[in-house]
């Protein structure tokens, strides 16, 4: 057997261990996800470079961004508050786990500032950096609300304290925390809000699990809603979705730091996202 193979087995099967003894309920949904993980494959994409520029094009506003700079100057704020924390900032910081990238902050700093969504969502919290750049942006609109879909570290759960941290108490009362996975508390989150005007995809990235989130936030997203789906080009499943989407638009972006990709769908490119 492979050397490497036999490590990482290892290192799930002991991840998936913690996962039961910490939360047996949560874990015993990350089984299959495990199992379909062995016949996920990458996919190769035409990167988009003037993916900004697009975006804007899609949103109907100027380019050169008006907003681009206020949104940086939040990202930096947040960066230099994790580091008065004592803690480190960037891919594989919160465990195996990362915060959000730069570029994916200044898409959806701009994407919220100009459509003024009143739902979003988004799966996945982590420190809550993605959180607080959607909460900071709904702030300066004046309104718009943020449901956040995730489940705690599953593997360290020292961790779990750091769950939220970027997330300041004064910028609280637009958020509401959903405990759990995307797969238990996804669905019926959909159901008690009947629309979602933005969606953000930033937990287990799996292509199984990547997969299930754009398929059922798909069926209630508004028109002209757009869905920003991270981490993509480990796996098949957003090239799926998409391949299954007839009429769906796609922008696919480089990461800040140019270790991953993210990409930018609109099934419904005929319609307007929410305005006011």
């Amino acid at each position: 057997m492979d050397k490497d193979f036999r490590r990482e087995t290892v290192s799930r099967l002991r991840h998936l261990a913690q996962a039961f003894a910490t939360n047996p309920r949560e874990a015993a949904r990350l089984v299959p996800e495990g199992l379909a993980s062995y016949f996920e494959h990458p996919v190769d994409y035409d990167v988009d470079d003037s993916w900004e520029l697009r975006l804007h094009q899609w949103l109907d506003v100027p380019w050169p961004c008006s907003e681009r700079q206020a949104g940086q100057e939040v990202w930096n704020a947040v960066v230099r508050e994790v580091h008065d924390r004592g803690l480190a900032f960037g891919r594989h910081t919160y465990g195996q786990y990362s915060d959000g990238d730069a570029a994916l902050g200044r898409a959806l700093w701009c994407t919220v500032r100009h459509t003024r969504p009143a739902v979003v969502v988004e799966t996945g919290v982590a420190r809550g950096v993605t959180s607080r750049i959607v909460l900071e942006a709904l702030e300066r609109n004046g309104e718009g609300h943020l449901w956040s879909v995730d489940l705690p570290h599953p593997f360290e759960p020292d961790l779990r304290a750091q769950t939220g941290i970027a997330i300041p108490a004064h910028r609280r009362s637009r958020w509401s925390y959903v405990e759990g996975s995307s797969r238990r508390r996804l669905p019926g989150l959909l159901r008690e809000l009947g629309r979602v005007d933005l969606f953000v995809h930033d937990s287990l990235h799996t292509a199984r699990n990547t997969r299930f989130e754009m398929e059922r936030v798909g069926r209630v997203l508004a028109p002209g809603g757009l869905m920003f789906i991270d981490d993509i080009s480990t796996h098949q499943g957003f090239a799926d979705w998409v391949r299954g989407t007839a009429r769906a638009r796609t922008l696919i972006c480089p990461s800040e730091d140019g270790e991953g990709l993210f990409g930018i769908v609109a099934p419904h490119p005929a319609g307007r996202a929410v305005r006011a």
